[in-house]
């Protein structure tokens, strides 16, 4: 990868390429243009009854599925090329900024969590189905409903802009970048009854109203390197300029799979601009970009866009997926799979998207969520942006049981307690969903805020865990699952001690007990915590902490560099067989060893 933070044993996580793991499927009927190499398509009808538990946490919700599912299973395989190694360029440095959430607005003393032991502490008990009933989109029916219309590129000006520290060689990789100019009327959506715990909300159309915004594309340039799974990511706007975390999180993956990527600005201060609650340093690169909006940014390029409101962000959102699935801005390639992905504030708002949007349009196979907060993104009126800073204090809400699509939601400890509070909304992994919850990891880390780490100051190098590596993997693993109805494997939850206030439980050294396990936690050489540093501003009380362990401390844990290097290498064989990082990323988790403080 491509970033170094600022503790002197920085990580290189080193990306090791691997051949694509990928199927592709063609679709159930004699059309098999979407066909990549060489496969045959089989159907199964299978017939499963899934109870899913009740005790969800602050609301008790019960379902029951049984229902008959066809199962879209290929059996071939295609390979696209080794990943080359990104560049890295002086683009707008907007990724740190893309995990700032408004929290100038709150403050710790104002959030509350429920204490593990009250009534109200989420169960941890799992399912773990062998199969799970995953309903592909070629073999259902999808609501009728506008589409974007994707059909001008836009052009001139500065080029695309987008809010990453590093911008990727997309030539080196294979891949091709388009900008389309998306237009349409999108519906904005009124409430029936309360928004629940339980995520079983209702939603209606409203009003409606035009919209101009954008839509980026990164695809294979060869299409016979597609392997049928889109990712659309809701972008990122918590800085005032959209930013692309879950790229940023997967490339390698997408890239190494073949995968493509899209983005959509769906979010109203990123066109029209407004105001940012937590401003960035005047000597952060594009900090003078804060808040103004592509209009204002390059007038040239962007100047003919038009948001209505975030009230209609959701349906800007589905226009936009629509237009993707019926082959919109993919240059011929055919959709298999599409599935919605957003990071922090953008993860708050596929939280309402599934709660109240998804049942009525159905257009999402999946879900990819990352570090989520107990509560979805509130609705916004006519011409007004989203109140983040209104959602932290709203009612804990889990994912509702009773979708087809299944969710794969992955946490870092950052999330989990604190003010992002995500426990509150704990449930249990079921045939439709699953909770991966990260130890040592931190919401904004040195691998999403890359190189431009070096402009925060939070008294300590700020956290530089492998948190996207083990984003990989899940993305992976709900890839897979959407093909075969093999979910992926369940996760031990992070240990979390009563409160108030909600602590996660850690060890003599200060690491984080319980939750997915990596090498640097396991077998550290510094504490990667999602605790902040002494130094906690907004940003570093999303970016945890990498504190070096004593001289006196390594020596009582090892007994020499060799001893520390085979019990890494150990811990990486470990996470690596329990399914939580992929095999092509084992020498990535290897680099990251640090034995030269380690006594001979």
């Amino acid at each position: 990868c491509h970033f170094r933070s600022t503790s002197s044993s920085w990580r290189p996580w080193a990306q090791a390429s691997r051949p694509d793991r990928d199927l592709v499927l063609g679709g159930v009927t004699a059309d098999m243009t979407g066909a990549v190499g060489s496969w045959h398509p089989r159907l199964v009808l299978r017939r499963q009854a899934a109870t899913v538990p009740s005790g969800y946490g602050p609301t008790t919700v019960g379902a029951s599925l049984n229902t008959p599912t066809v199962v879209h299973q290929p059996t071939g395989d295609a390979g696209p090329p080794p990943r080359p190694q990104p560049r890295t360029s002086r683009g707008v440095a907007f990724t740190a900024v893309a995990a700032l959430l408004a929290l100038s607005a709150c403050s710790k003393s104002d959030l509350s969590a429920p204490s593990a032991t009250s009534s109200n502490a989420p169960s941890t008990s799992a399912l773990a189905p062998t199969t799970s009933l995953i309903v592909p989109t070629t073999t259902r029916s999808l609501p009728a409903g506008p589409s974007a219309d994707l059909s001008s590129e836009l052009s001139g000006g500065n080029g695309v802009i987008m809010g990453e520290s590093t911008k990727p060689d997309l030539a080196s990789l294979g891949y091709v970048e388009h900008e389309f100019l998306a237009t349409g009327t999108a519906t904005s959506y009124k409430v029936d009854g309360a928004l629940t715990g339980d995520g079983r909300w209702v939603f209606a159309p409203d009003a409606s109203a035009p919209y101009r915004t954008r839509v980026l594309v990164r695809a294979p340039a060869n299409a016979a390197k597609f392997s049928g799974s889109v990712i659309v990511e809701w972008l990122n706007v918590s800085g005032g300029v959209d930013a692309d975390p879950e790229w940023t999180s997967l490339q390698e993956e997408i890239v190494r799979a073949g995968d493509v990527w899209v983005g959509v600005l769906a979010q109203r201060i990123g066109v029209e601009g407004g105001p940012v609650l937590t401003k960035l340093p005047d000597t952060y690169p594009g900090a003078d970009l804060q808040g103004k909006g592509l209009k204002a940014i390059d007038p040239a390029r962007y100047g003919t866009l038009q948001h209505p409101g975030d009230g209609y962000a959701s349906d800007i959102f589905t226009q936009a997926a629509r237009a993707i699935r019926a082959g919109g801005g993919l240059s011929g390639l055919h959709a298999q799979r599409v599935i919605a992905g957003g990071e922090s504030q953008s993860a708050f708002a596929l939280v309402s998207y599934y709660n109240g949007v998804q049942p009525l349009t159905k257009v999402f196979d999946g879900f990819f969520i990352h570090s989520r907060g107990a509560v979805g993104l509130p609705f916004a009126s006519a011409g007004a942006n989203a109140g983040i800073a209104n959602a932290i204090n709203g009612t804990p809400t889990i994912f509702r049981t009773d979708q087809d699509a299944p969710v794969m939601d992955i946490q870092t400890e950052t999330d989990v307690a604190g003010f992002l509070n995500s426990y509150a909304a704990r449930e249990p992994d079921s045939d439709r969903f699953r909770l991966w919850e990260v130890a040592g990891t931190a919401h904004a880390d040195a691998h999403l805020i890359g190189a431009t780490a070096k402009y925060i100051d939070c008294g300590l190098p700020i956290n530089d865990g492998p948190m996207h590596i083990v984003a990989k993997a899940a993305w992976h693993a709900l890839k897979s699952w959407l093909r075969s109805g093999t979910p992926p494997p369940t996760a031990p939850r992070l240990d979390v001690g009563p409160g108030p206030p909600l602590q996660v439980v850690r060890d003599a050294d200060g690491i984080a007990t319980g939750g997915i396990r990596t090498p640097p936690v396991d077998v550290p050489s510094e504490v990667l915590s999602g605790a902040a540093g002494p130094k906690p501003s907004p940003i570093c009380i999303l970016s945890g902490s990498a504190a070096p362990l004593s001289a006196q401390r390594l020596a009582q844990r090892y007994s020499s560099p060799a001893d520390y290097q085979d019990r890494y290498r150990a811990a990486a064989d470990s996470a690596i067989t329990a399914g939580f990082v992929l095999p092509e990323d084992r020498d990535a988790l290897l680099a990251g060893a640090d034995a030269s403080r380690i006594s001979r």
